[in-house]
Formats: C-alpha cells, sequence, structure tokens
C-alpha cells in the first residue's frame, strides 16, 4: 500500500469512526469501536513527515479529539440540514453530501495542520478535492455551522478566516488580491464575519477584506473592500455594485 492509499484509508476509517452509519451501523458510538487507537497510530505513524516520538504523541492527542471533532461535524451537519431543504435526513448529509465530505476532511487536516504536521494536512483537503470539488487550505480559519451547499468549485485560500453560521454556495471563492512572493508573510485572503451568507460564484479577494456579520453576498460579485455588517451586496445591472444595509 503506497503513501496515497495509507491515506485513503485513514480519512475513510476516521470518518467510519466518527460516523458508523457509514458502515450501517445505526447505535454505534465512538466508545463502541475496537482498536481505534491501536489503527490509527499505526496510519499515523506511516504517514506523517515526523519522528516516531513525536507520530506517537500527535497520534494519541488525535484519537483522544475525535470526541470533540465529532461535536464539530454535528453542527456542519445541523447547518446543513436546516440550511438544504432538499436533505431528507441527516444521513443523507453524512453519506452523499460533497460539502459535508469537503468539510470533514478539512477539520481532521487541520487539527493536524495545528499540532504542526507537514504535508499530511495538505493532502487530505487534496483528497477531498477529488471527490468533491471543493478547495479549503488546511490553515483556514473556519468558525462553527458551516454549510456548503452544491459545493463544486468553491476555494478558501490559506489565510482565509469564516466565523460562525456561514452559508457558501457553489462557485464562491476566498482567494489572495494578488500574487505574492513565496516568502510573503501576512494575511492575504478575507474575513468573513457570523451568519454571512455567501451566494454562487462571488469572488472575495485580499486580507484587508472583512464581511461583516449577517450581511447576504449575492451572486457573481466581485469584492476587495470590506462590507459593513447587516448589508446586502448584489449587482444592480452588469456593472454596478450595490451595497445596501438592513
Amino acid at each position: 500500500m503506497n503513501l496515497k492509499e495509507k491515506l485513503h484509508t485513514f480519512i475513510e476509517m476516521t470518518l467510519d469512526i466518527l460516523f458508523p452509519v457509514r458502515l450501517g451501523l445505526r447505535n454505534k458510538s465512538l466508545t463502541d469501536m475496537d482498536n481505534v487507537e491501536e489503527y490509527m497510530l499505526y496510519l499515523l505513524d506511516n504517514n506523517l513527515e515526523q519522528t516516531q516520538i513525536k507520530n506517537a504523541k500527535v497520534a494519541k492527542a488525535f484519537v483522544k479529539q475525535l470526541p470533540h471533532l465529532n461535536s464539530e461535524l454535528v453542527k456542519d451537519i445541523e447547518a446543513i440540514y436546516q440550511g438544504d431543504p432538499a436533505a431528507k435526513s441527516k444521513n443523507e448529509i453524512i453519506l452523499a453530501y460533497p460539502g459535508f465530505q469537503a468539510v470533514a476532511c478539512y477539520r481532521i487536516a487541520h487539527y493536524l495542520f495545528l499540532q504542526g504536521v507537514a504535508l499530511l494536512p495538505r493532502m487530505i483537503t487534496e483528497y477531498a478535492k477529488s471527490s468533491s470539488g471543493i478547495d479549503i487550505h488546511p490553515a483556514a480559519s473556519i468558525g462553527e455551522s458551516l454549510c456548503i451547499d452544491h459545493g463544486t468549485g468553491v476555494v478558501i485560500g490559506e489565510t482565509a478566516v469564516i466565523g460562525n453560521n456561514v452559508k457558501i454556495y457553489q462557485g464562491v471563492t476566498l482567494g489572495a488580491l494578488s500574487i505574492p512572493k513565496r516568502d510573503t508573510i501576512g494575511k492575504r485572503h478575507p474575513t468573513i464575519g457570523n451568519n454571512v451568507v455567501i451566494y454562487a460564484q462571488a469572488i472575495i479577494l485580499g486580507g484587508d477584506t472583512y464581511i461583516g456579520d449577517n450581511c447576504v453576498i449575492g451572486g457573481n460579485v466581485w469584492i476587495t473592500e470590506s462590507i459593513p455588517p447587516n448589508s446586502k451586496v448584489y449587482y444592480k445591472n452588469s456593472t454596478d455594485a450595490i451595497i445596501i444595509r438592513n
């Protein structure tokens, strides 16, 4: 089994542990799974670009935080369920929604990124991208209850910050305003406040760009400046963007 195959096994096993319904088990909890830590340790020891001592520490910490990761993802599932009337059940979201798959992989990768793990977090989010079309950098900071609806073509950059209860539709880009030099230090991607809705194909660029709480960003808009809270942004015609405060 090569590195990528081991990585894919690690991701799928982790998600199976977090959500046993993926295995056809309705009433299993995290503590019901046998030999979880041992299997995780084996996978991490064979995938992380660290010393064996650090691998063991990271692996044990990862397994211990699985209940917290599960709690985070349950909030994401609830946000998707409340945000998409087409979802008939939460199990449908777990089993069939690419937005949830991408967010779940991001949260696994982000945890490992925060532990100083090299390469593997990026490989995890690239795995999610290949199956969902959603590109979330593992270093991005994302709050609770994220809903990505449809999702194909969503890009969330490395230094993006997203608050709680945000809903993002397909084709949205949270990107850098320009291509920096490799050694550029600082924030390059926008900050999105709480309770924001960003409709399809909106492009929001720049590290100094802040979208305030409770904003609604219309489809196909191009934003490179901050938007005050409680605003709506949309195109009145093909050339002018209009900001309306509630």
